[in-house]
This record gives C-alpha cells, structure tokens and sequence, in this order.
C-alpha cells in the first residue's frame, strides 16, 4: 500500500483513535479533526493525500464540509456514513465524495478502501487560494466574499454561483454547464433557474440591470464573467 498522509474528521474520540491506529499500523501519517471547521483550518494550511470524513457531526456536518473541501480541492474522501441506505450513498457520489464506509466497518474494509483510493492518484491536489481581482475577493475556506473590500452575505448556492464564475473568468459558460457546477445536475432544473439566482447574485453583489456587471450575459448562451483588468486578476 502507498504510505500516505491522511486526515482523519471525526467527533467520536473512540472512532477517530481506531482509525488513526489501523492508519499508523498500516504505515501511513494521520492527523486528526474533531468537527468541520477544524478540518478545514488544518486544509488550509496542508493538503493530505486522503480525507476520512464523518456524516453525522456537530456545528458543521460531513455533507457541509464535504461541500467546503470540494471548494478548495479534489483530494480523495472517504466517507464514514452510520446509514447503509442507497439515498445516502448517492448523496455522498453526487456530493463529491469518492467512496463510503457504513458504520460499524470492518478493520480490513477500510484498509482495502482506503488503498483503493490512494491508487488512483498520485499525490494530493494543491488547496485552491483565495480568488481575488480589483474588485471581487472570494474565500473558499471561511466563506467569505467581498465586493471592493464591502462585505457580502450570499447563501450556500450563491456562494456555488459565484465561485463557478470567478475560477472561469473570459469563459462563456453555457446554462447547462452552470446547472452541473452549481446544483451538479441537469435534471429537474433549467435556464429560468439559472437566470433567476444570476439576478439574485447581481443584486447582493450590487451590480443592478442600470450599471454595467462583470457577469454577463451571453445572448441565447449563458453567460460570462469579466474580471476587471484594473488591478488583474488570480484564480
């Protein structure tokens, strides 16, 4: 097996010390978070090669934190769900997660799952910056979004919207593409759906219809975000 760093996120001390001594026992390095927004802060300042990620936890839970993980990077998680149900399995697949374990696992299962994942890939992903242009500043582990340095509050999805905007800044995104970045689906779903959060967007970021907006609209496409060249841009 590939000996490798590993992030354990679990808020059930005994579960999180079986897992980090059938890791170490395994050769691999493990370090540890007792809830989200602690596995997040230890993201930020390190990327681990694999994530064993809890459903069921305080403050922040696993399908929250999975969503704020997949905002910085696309190393591997596995997820530790308490339910064996189908619906909760295609939750987590849709939500980002690579594999699951039903608790209560068997000690050879998780091995074999997490030496699965770690074969297919070849090293952690670098964690995404924190984006920012002359006017726009989004933080993808805090959450935060500011509009020429004037905080803006956006909900979960807007949040999504936004951040599918800025990391394809000049790119002219299709409604359908937009419709599998942000609600990761196209089904049930369509254009007056996404015109319709694009306006909410707009407004909380205060550009109105009367003012010229970096997102765009493309005629009969989709629409497009044009950072402004004062000042640059990163993504």
């Amino acid at each position: 097996m590939k000996m490798a760093e590993v992030l354990v996120v679990e808020d059930e001390d005994d579960v999180r010390r079986l897992v980090r001594v059938l890791l170490e026992r395994a050769g691999h390095s493990v370090s540890e978070a007792g809830n989200g927004i602690e596995a997040l802060r230890l993201l930020k300042s390190a990327t681990p090669d694999l994530i064993v990620l809890d459903v069921t936890m305080p403050e922040l839970d696993g399908w929250q934190t999975l969503e704020r993980i997949r905002d910085l990077t696309e190393v591997p998680v596995l997820m530790l769900t308490a339910r064996a149900g189908e619906l909760d399995k295609v939750r987590g697949l849709k939500s980002g997660a690579d594999d699951y374990v039903t608790k209560p696992f068997g000690r050879q299962e998780l091995l074999a799952r997490v030496e699965a994942l770690l074969r297919r890939t070849s090293g952690p992903p670098e964690v995404r910056p924190a984006y920012r242009d002359a006017i726009v500043m989004v933080d993808y582990v805090s959450r935060e979004v500011t509009v020429a340095g004037r905080p803006v509050q956006l909900t979960p999805l807007e949040f999504k919207l936004l951040s599918a905007f800025v990391r394809h800044p000049n790119e002219t995104l299709a409604r359908d593409r937009l419709l599998e970045l942000v609600w990761g689906d196209t089904e049930g779903f369509g254009g007056d759906q996404v015109k319709l959060y694009v306006g909410y967007l707009r407004r909380k970021l205060g550009w109105d219809a009367a003012a010229p907006s970096p997102i765009e609209t493309v005629r009969g496409f989709g629409y497009r975000y044009r950072p402004p060249v004062d000042g640059g841009s990163s993504r």
